[in-house]
C-alpha cells in the first residue's frame, strides 16, 4: 500500500497551506524555478485570504473545490519568542483548530499523502542532547512557547491516528530547525531571532544608533535555509515512507550562539556601530540541539546551503538534473560549470533590502 502511495507516477494534485509564507515561498521556487512541474503534476499555494483555516467550513470548502490528492501543511500561527510568552493559549488554540480542520478536511476528500510542519521547539525542555525523532513526547516542552509547541506535537498524534485507523491514509511530518530566508517575518517585536536581527540592523546602519541584540547572546541555535528545507520537502512528500517524524537540520556541529548569528548579520550587513546586549530580555530556551542521524540515513550526500562562509562548487549539471533525476537517492552530485547559491545569510540580508517596503515586518 505504501508504494502506491508514493507511486510519482500516478496524477499528483499538491494543496500546501500557507504557501505564501517564508517556507511556502521557498517551495514555490524550487518547484518552478529548479526541479519543474512534471507532467500529471497540479500545484496550489494557498494563502490566508483563500479560506481561514481556523474556521472548519472555510477549511472543507475550499479542501472540496481543490481536491488534493497530496497535501503539505505549513499553516500556523506563528511568533518569535516574545510573541510566544504573550499569547501562549492563543498558540494553542488557533494551531489546534488550524490542525484538526486541515487534516480531517484532507481525509474527507482522500488525501493520500500529508506532510506537516513541525519545530524543534517541540522537544522537551529537560532532556540529553542531541534530541531525535523519538524524545518527542519525552516531558514538558520550554515554558515560554508551551502553547505553540504542544499543539505542534498534536500533529505527530493525528498523524499516527489517521494511519492507524484510517486505511489509505499515509500522514507524516517533519521537524526544522530554525528556518530563515527571503519572504520571512521581519518583524522585531514578534518575528524570529534572526530576522529581527536583520532588521535592527538594517535600521542601526540607516539611523547611526546601536544594535540591541535582546538577551545575553549565549542562547544556541541550528539554522536552515529556507530553499534547502523546501529541497528536504519535496524529497519528503514523494520518498519517505514512515509515519514517525524526521528532523531537517544541518548537523549539530553547525549548531551557533545568539551572539555569532548577530556577529555575522552584522558583517554581512556591513553594520560599523556599537552592538550591546540587554540582558533584562527573556533568553528563552538556552539550546534545542537537534540530531540529523537519520536524514543523513536517508540522504548522506545532501547539501546544505552555507549559513556564513561561501563554499563554490563547479557543475556541468544543474540543480534540477542532480537533485531531482536521482531516483529514491536524495544527494547532490556535482561535476563542472555551475556556481552553488550565495551564502544563505546574505541572500536573506540583501533581499531584505532590496525588498525592504514590502517585506513583512
Amino acid at each position: 500500500m505504501e508504494d502506491n502511495i508514493l507511486d510519482q507516477s500516478a496524477p499528483m494534485r499538491v494543496l500546501v497551506t500557507g504557501g505564501t509564507g517564508l517556507v511556502g515561498r521557498a517551495i514555490q521556487h524550487v518547484v518552478r524555478e529548479e526541479r519543474g512541474i512534471r507532467e500529471g503534476e497540479e500545484w496550489i499555494f494557498l494563502s490566508s485570504t483563500d479560506a481561514n483555516l481556523m474556521d472548519a467550513g472555510e477549511t472543507r470548502e475550499v479542501f472540496q473545490k481543490h481536491q488534493p490528492t497530496h497535501v503539505i501543511h505549513l499553516a500556523a500561527m506563528v511568533g518569535g519568542l516574545f510573541k510566544n510568552m504573550r499569547a501562549n493559549l492563543g498558540f494553542w488554540r488557533n494551531n489546534i483548530y488550524i490542525n484538526d480542520n486541515v487534516l480531517q478536511a484532507a481525509h474527507e476528500v482522500d488525501a493520500v499523502r500529508v506532510v506537516s510542519c513541525l519545530s524543534t521547539c517541540i522537544f522537551p525542555d529537560k532532556t540529553t542532547y542531541p534530541n531525535d525523532e523519538t524524545m518527542i513526547h519525552n516531558g514538558p516542552p520550554h515554558k515560554s512557547n508551551f502553547g505553540y509547541s504542544y499543539a505542534k506535537r498534536m500533529l505527530d498524534v493525528y498523524n499516527r491516528a489517521y494511519h492507524d485507523q484510517e486505511r489509505g491514509r499515509f500522514y507524516t511530518a517533519v521537524i526544522p530547525t530554525n528556518v530563515f530566508g527571503p519572504h520571512d517575518n521581519f518583524n522585531i517585536k514578534d518575528g524570529h531571532v534572526l530576522p529581527g536581527l536583520i532588521h535592527k540592523a538594517y535600521i542601526a546602519r540607516k539611523e547611526g544608533s546601536p544594535l540591541v541584540v535582546w538577551g545575553s547572546g549565549t542562547p544556541r541555535r541550528q539554522f536552515i535555509y529556507s530553499l534547502d528545507l523546501a529541497r528536504l520537502f519535496l524529497w519528503v512528500l514523494t520518498e519517505y515512507k514512515e509515519v514517525e517524524p524526521i528532523i531537517l537540520s544541518e548537523g549539530k556541529e553547525e549548531e551557533v550562539s545568539i551572539k555569532e548569528a548577530a556577529e555575522a548579520v552584522v558583517e554581512v550587513m556591513r553594520f560599523k556601530g556599537q552592538v550591546t546586549y540587554d540582558t533584562t530580555k527573556a533568553d528563552g530556551q538556552f539550546k534545542k540541539t537537534a540530531s540529523n542521524a537519520k536524514l543523513r540515513q536517508y540522504c548522506p550526500n545532501f547539501t546544505f546551503t552555507p549559513f556564513k562562509q561561501g563554499t563554490f562548487i563547479h557543475s556541468t549539471g544543474n540543480l534540477r538534473k542532480t537533485f531531482w533525476e536521482n531516483s529514491g537517492e536524495c544527494g547532490l552530485v556535482f561535476t563542472v560549470g555551475l556556481v552553488l547559491p550565495s551564502i544563505a545569510l546574505k541572500e536573506t540580508c540583501d533581499w531584505f533590502v532590496a525588498n525592504y517596503d514590502s517585506a513583512r515586518k
